[in-house]
């Protein structure tokens, strides 16, 4: 079915055949012009129909914009699910470029599922795939299915509102709904397997990825091996989010590549990090979470995608806004800066080592300390974790993507989390890069989960949230091998997949580091028994002891990317 308008011409619900006999569906917007063109496609399971605007905005600039529905979703057929399909992506790549109206040339764009479908279509390599711009891409293993390990609610949330053919967006996105069945589940000490069931909604996608708890085959499958990103051959545009909560996956596929590429393709990947959140790297929001920034984070993603559209399909010039291969922007001071690798922000990051007095580091008005000499202080810091107690129900959701943390969330922590201060800053400091942290602990329990949270206090009480880690105590030294914990060793357990952040620390501030157990419907709990998480039940609790070390034998300390 073809439309007309006076700037573009659509053809609605086009079949694009796949090998496996299956018709995947597209809208396709085109330029006035009896020239062939540049192509741009989409694969999304969020239905074509949702990418009009961006359809008709390529058009009107001179390329043809693919909408593709993904396999199993709108219009297409076959069944989704819940993976990016490399070889559906391959075809409707090749099957574009043999077009008349394509003049061979074939780019990908889109964020989120759409991100991670570029990457696995590159990973097919497909002739006439010249390049790519993933947004918030997913990365399977890292923060799909789950995160450290740690399934997250929300997976569930999304396979909902992307099962069937049909949108679920009303359902999925029913907050009221969701947040009654996690309390549900949480208050009632129920198995996180049994979520698709008090639902109402049984999924066979949910309790299949429960069966993969660890990375394993059933992940690496999903993802390109070091063999494909150093076989990439062409210009990459990756775009995230200082709030994104997908950033790690799409900053590992920039490590990745960095790290096993060849130096001509290295060059043409750009990574561009914006004071944004997940849905904020496809459409910039000067505000996130209760934080705002300067007008310049209002990035035009249009503008910058032509100009990149430009530079790598039509010999046009390379984006004036893309100085070096990474683009940040350092919220607090609200400016965009510029690095050719990561290493050059930070070349020296400052240790500060955990210590307390008298083990008093449970509140924020008796706390311990960050200090740059190592401790020699042998009397650990403790906190009790009760997986039954529910007594400071957090609302995950809202706590989560909330940046501007209410101090009284942290004052509530008392004997179940520690606290640690750094000592006030006397001028304005820029922290930017990666945070690790290494930390001595014993527990009394076979496995609890970890979550080490970064914020800056300023002088006038406000507490912002700056980036965090979590860590399950059996995968301390592989997420790829469960080691249970012997109950009474002092293991050693390292973080080091804080999300990247760049702020300009306010005089007067000072950090906290909050060290705790997430005792939250947000999360998949750990009843702290030993066995297969996702199976455990109220039934199964057991309280943990937590004891943190800081003397000269175990060095706690988190590590900071301080710029002088």
């Amino acid at each position: 079915m073809k439309s007309q308008t006076e700037n573009y011409n659509l053809d609605w619900g086009v079949t694009i055949p796949v090998r496996d006999g299956i018709n995947l569906v597209a809208n396709i917007y085109k330029p006035e012009t009896p020239m062939p063109v540049p192509a741009i496609i989409s694969i999304t399971p969020y239905i074509a129909d949702g990418h009009h605007q961006r359809g008709v905005f390529f058009a009107e600039n001179g390329y043809t914009y693919v909408a593709v529905d993904n396999r199993g979703r709108g219009n297409s057929d076959g069944i989704f699910n819940g993976d990016e399909n490399g070889p559906d992506g391959y075809d409707v790549v090749e099957w574009v470029a043999e077009q008349p109206w394509c003049n061979g040339k074939v780019a990908m764009r889109g964020p989120s599922f759409m991100g991670g479908n570029q990457w696995i279509t590159l990973k097919e390599f497909p002739p006439n795939l010249k390049t790519i711009i993933p947004g918030a891409a997913t990365y399977f293993g890292t923060v799909t299915p789950f995160m450290k390990n740690i399934f997250h609610m929300e997976e569930y949330q999304w396979w909902v509102s992307v099962a069937g053919k049909t949108p679920n967006d009303n359902l999925g996105g029913d907050d009221e709904f969701w947040k009654d069945k996690y309390k549900e589940l949480y208050t009632k000490g129920l198995p996180y397997n049994q979520l698709d069931k008090l639902a109402g909604i049984p999924s066979d996608f949910f309790q299949t990825i429960l069966q993969h708890p660890t990375v394993d085959s059933y992940h690496d499958n999903k993802v390109m091996t070091s063999d494909d990103y150093k076989n990439i051959d062409i210009p990459i545009l990756s775009i995230t989010g200082q709030y994104d909560d997908t950033q790690t996956a799409a900053i590992k596929h920039f490590k990745m590549h960095m790290q096993h590429g060849l130096p001509e393709s290295q060059s043409n990947h750009y990574l561009l990090i914006g004071p944004w959140d997940h849905g904020g790297v496809s459409t910039p929001c000067r505000t996130v979470g209760g934080l705002e920034f300067g007008s310049n984070s209002e990035l035009d993603l249009n503008k910058l995608h032509k100009e990149w559209y430009d530079w790598t399909l039509n010999k046009g010039a390379k984006p004036e806004f893309l100085k070096k291969r990474i683009t940040y922007y350092v919220t607090g001071s609200n400016k965009w800066e510029y690095a050719d690798n990561f290493e050059d922000i930070s070349a020296e990051p400052k240790q500060f080592y955990l210590n307390s007095e008298n083990a008093h580091a449970n509140d924020v008005y008796l706390s311990g300390y960050l200090q740059s000499a190592k401790s020699s202080n042998s009397v650990p810091d403790k906190y009790i974790y009760d997986p039954l107690d529910v007594s400071k129900l957090l609302y995950g959701r809202e706590q989560d993507n909330n940046y501007l943390i209410d101090q009284l969330f942290v004052q509530s922590l008392t004997k179940d989390g520690l606290i640690y201060h750094s000592p006030i800053f006397k001028k304005e400091t820029e922290i930017t890069g990666f945070v690790k942290a290494k930390l001595w602990i014993e527990l009394n329990v076979p496995d609890t989960d970890f979550q080490v949270t970064l914020y800056e206090v300023t002088s006038n009480g406000q507490q912002i949230r700056l980036t965090q880690d979590f860590l399950r105590a059996r995968y301390r030294e592989s997420n790829r091998k469960e080691k249970l914990v012997i109950p009474g060793e002092v293991n050693e357990y390292v973080f080091d997949e804080f999300a990247f952040f760049s702020r300009r620390i306010a005089k007067d501030s000072r950090l906290r580091v909050v060290i705790s157990s997430p005792n939250t419907w947000f999360f998949e709990r750990n009843y702290n028994g030993g066995g297969i998480v996702a199976a455990e039940s109220g039934e199964d609790a057991r309280t943990a002891e937590v004891k943190l070390y800081h003397d000269t034998k175990h060095q706690s300390y988190i590590q900071l990317p301080i710029i002088q």
